[in-house]
């Protein structure tokens, strides 16, 4: 099976670093993802994810991100339980984070000159929308029929 989570947030909080008995760096933090609708007032809603990063990861994400901060993180869910001390069963279901990076700054300035435009991908088409023929390594013109897909 394949698991593949990845959310665009903002953290809740400032990330705190800490150790485990072994040494190893973790940070545990929450994440605000903004829903695609506003609620039934009108207002943005939004849900809450806790996002446990190990590691490295740890480290970048304790150094770089603040309370408020967009974050961009990959990972999986996982879902563990425990007992409280009434016997009680609870669930907890956390993104175990893989990757993490920055998800764009709201403080930028609003009159910032635009970005360049990305380059064409598509084979044979550019920027304007209009074909190109493309060329082999020799520098020979390639048309459709000569592809070999």
């Amino acid at each position: 099976m394949f698991q593949c989570c990845v959310m665009l947030g903002r953290l809740v909080a400032d990330p705190q670093l800490s150790m485990t008995k072994n040494e190893i760096h973790v940070t545990r933090f929450r994440i605000a993802v903004d829903r695609p609708y506003k609620g039934k007032d009108g207002s943005p809603s939004a849900d809450f994810f806790d996002v446990i990063a190990w590691r490295s990861l740890a480290d970048f994400v304790c150094k770089y991100f603040r309370k408020g901060k967009p974050i961009l993180v990959q990972g999986r869910m996982e879902t563990r339980s425990y007992t409280t001390q009434e016997g009680e069963k609870k669930y907890v279901t956390e993104l175990i984070a893989e990757h993490a990076a920055f998800g764009g700054d709201t403080s930028a300035r609003h009159d910032a000159p635009p970005l360049p435009e990305p380059p064409a991908y598509a084979a044979g088409a550019s920027a304007s929308g209009s074909s190109a023929a493309q060329e082999d390594e020799e520098g020979d013109a390639l048309s459709g029929d000569d592809l070999p897909f």
